[in-house]
């Protein structure tokens, strides 16, 4: 069993910046491809971005490709998303998400963990 817990978010400006935070448990994190996920009030969970569980290797989606960033640190076992640049279209619940195989996906159903979110509001 996989417990997430994402920080971070809040109300910000447009063209500001926000870092969220996700602290994973459980000892085999590095193992484990995570994900960042979005979901606006009466649309579908949308992928964001994801990374490998080892190395670096990551994938975003067009709309914030450039603005975003995803990082680990597989010691404090939390993956973070830097955000900037921040949009009026960026407001949404904020989910992370851990894949039990170090490989990534934007798919939703492939993982298999999910945190609880954290809201992202940015206004204009």
């Amino acid at each position: 069993q996989v417990q997430l817990v994402e920080s971070g978010g809040g109300l910000v400006q447009a063209g500001d910046s926000l870092r969220l935070s996700c602290a994973a448990s459980g000892r085999t994190f590095s193992s484990y491809a995570m994900g960042w996920f979005r979901q606006a009030p009466g649309k579908e969970r949308e992928f964001v971005t994801a990374i490998a569980g080892i190395g670096t290797y990551s994938y975003y989606a067009d709309s914030v490709k450039g603005r975003f960033t995803i990082s680990r640190d597989n010691v404090k076992n939390t993956v973070y998303l830097q955000m900037n640049s921040l949009k009026t279209e960026d407001t949404a619940v904020y989910y992370c998400a851990a894949r039990l195989t170090s490989i990534l996906s934007l798919r939703v159903y492939d993982y298999t963990y999910w945190g609880q979110g954290t809201q992202v509001t940015v206004s204009s």
